[in-house]
C-alpha cells in the first residue's frame, strides 16, 4: 500500500512538473510570438519626425498641433475610432485626450503627407509611446489599414486582436463589429 501511495504521488508529481513545462514553453512562444511583432523605430527607421505641441484632441484618431508657427490638424495613420454619432466616442476621445493633450509630440510620416481633407497622416509618439498602438491597444481605436501608409499596420493588427480578445475599451460596445 505505501509503495502504491509513493508510486501515485511520484505520477503525480510527473505529471505537475510536465504540465508546468508545457505551460512555460506556451509563454515563452506567445512572448516569441510579441517580440516579433514589436513596432518598429518607426516607418523612416527611427523617430526622426516633426516636433509639435498639440493644442486641441478633435477625437480618438485626430489632434490639432502647434507645428511651425501653425495649427495643423493631424489623422493618425493605421486606425479609426468612433465618430462623434457612435458609441464610445467620448471614451476614445478622453483616451486620445489623456495621452496627448498639452504634450509635446513627435509626428512621423510614413508615405503620405497629407489625406484628401488636407490633414497630416502621421504616426505619433509621446516621447518613447507610440500613441495610435496605445489607443488600439487600449480598444479605443481598430487598426484600420489606408495603403500606401501601412509600415506599421502588422504590429496595430496584432493589438487589436488582443485588445478585442480581451474585451478592452470599446470592444464590448460592439462599435468596431
Amino acid at each position: 500500500m505505501l509503495n502504491s501511495i509513493r508510486h501515485t504521488r511520484l505520477s503525480d508529481l510527473r505529471v505537475g512538473a510536465l504540465l508546468a513545462l508545457v505551460v512555460t514553453l506556451l509563454a515563452l512562444a506567445g512572448c516569441a510570438e510579441l517580440e516579433q511583432l514589436a513596432p518598429t523605430d518607426a516607418p523612416s527607421g527611427n523617430l526622426d519626425g516633426e516636433t509639435a505641441t498639440v493644442t486641441r484632441v478633435i477625437d480618438g484618431d485626430t489632434i490639432d498641433v502647434r507645428l511651425n508657427g501653425q495649427t495643423e490638424r493631424v489623422r493618425y495613420i493605421g486606425i479609426n475610432s468612433p465618430e462623434r454619432d457612435e458609441v464610445c466616442y467620448n471614451e476614445a476621445t478622453a483616451a486620445n485626450a489623456t495621452l496627448v493633450q498639452g504634450q509635446r509630440v513627435t509626428l512621423v510620416r510614413d508615405v503620405s503627407n497629407t489625406d484628401t481633407y488636407g490633414r497630416l497622416l502621421r504616426y505619433v509618439y509621446v516621447g518613447d509611446v507610440f500613441v495610435n498602438a496605445e489607443l488600439v491597444a487600449g480598444g479605443y481605436a481598430e487598426s484600420r489599414a489606408y495603403p500606401p501608409d501601412t509600415s506599421q499596420q502588422r504590429y496595430l493588427d496584432s493589438l487589436e486582436r488582443a485588445a478585442k480578445a480581451a474585451g478592452r475599451g470599446c470592444y464590448p460596445t460592439g462599435v468596431f463589429n
